[in-house]
């Protein structure tokens, strides 16, 4: 008898809040793409300690809206999806700690820190930017050939912004030798957008996709996680 496996579902990584704009613009994007995939929200307290949860989910969105109550569970399902492969996109905060993941599980830079939750660490991974970007909107270069370029199928875009804090330039270098490259800038050439090479879908932006979603005109960045989770579920059901 063949294995009963659960259908696609995506997990969306962060501490629910109906009062942040950028949650109710994330849960209303998955509705914009076409054939819908199903999501959750997967509190960060909840995946602390153990990742065992994760198990039944085809992809996961690391959501704005950081600190997060449990900065150790938001890494801990980064890195899982990370080795495990899984589909994933980090938008503001979750670019963020998507950098602290690797820095410190990839990189070796164990004690890794984020500025707004550790000013004076050693090792501030993710820094405050030099001017907020909170409630903008930017153009931003996509590199030729990148996922993203493709995705958007256009070399430069607008998107919103809603952070203040990105890349510690310090250590850009080190996260592109291990191939977590940077592949948008906005036009002072800060990077916006980071792909892990290696990875079937490991996508960070800096800006919030669901912002620019609407009906009938879903963000291609969010219709490829979509389409990615029902790809990843497909895969899961042809190993079993």
């Amino acid at each position: 008898m063949p294995q009963q496996t659960t259908p696609p579902l995506i997990g969306i990584v962060g501490d629910r809040n109906p009062e942040l704009h950028v949650h109710r613009f994330t849960e209303a994007a998955f509705g914009h793409v076409t054939r819908p995939v199903p999501f959750e929200w997967i509190p960060t307290e909840s995946i602390a300690g153990s990742t065992q949860r994760l198990a039944g989910y085809t992809a996961f969105l690391v959501s704005p809206g950081s600190p997060y109550r449990s900065m150790e569970g938001a890494i801990a399902a980064i890195r899982y999806a990370r080795e495990h492969r899984v589909p994933m996109l980090g938008t503001c905060g979750g670019f963020q700690h998507m950098v602290l993941e690797f820095a410190r599980n990839v990189l070796g830079v164990t004690d890794a820190e984020h500025e707004e939750t550790s000013p004076d660490a050693p090792h501030r991974v993710v820094t405050a930017l030099a001017c907020s970007l909170a409630g903008q909107d930017h153009p931003v270069r996509h590199f030729p050939g990148s996922r993203v370029a493709t995705l958007c199928r256009a070399e430069e875009t607008v998107e919103p912004f809603f952070c203040r804090f990105g890349i510690n330039p310090e250590y850009r270098p080190a996260l592109e030798s291990k191939g977590f490259r940077v592949t948008s800038l906005d036009r002072q050439g800060e990077p916006r957008v980071l792909e892990l090479s290696r990875h079937p879908f490991f996508l960070a932006t800096l800006y919030v996709p669901q912002a620019r979603s609407r009906p009938g005109s879903p963000h291609p960045i969010i219709q490829a996680l979509s389409d990615a989770s029902r790809g990843f579920d497909q895969e899961r059901v042809g190993a079993t």
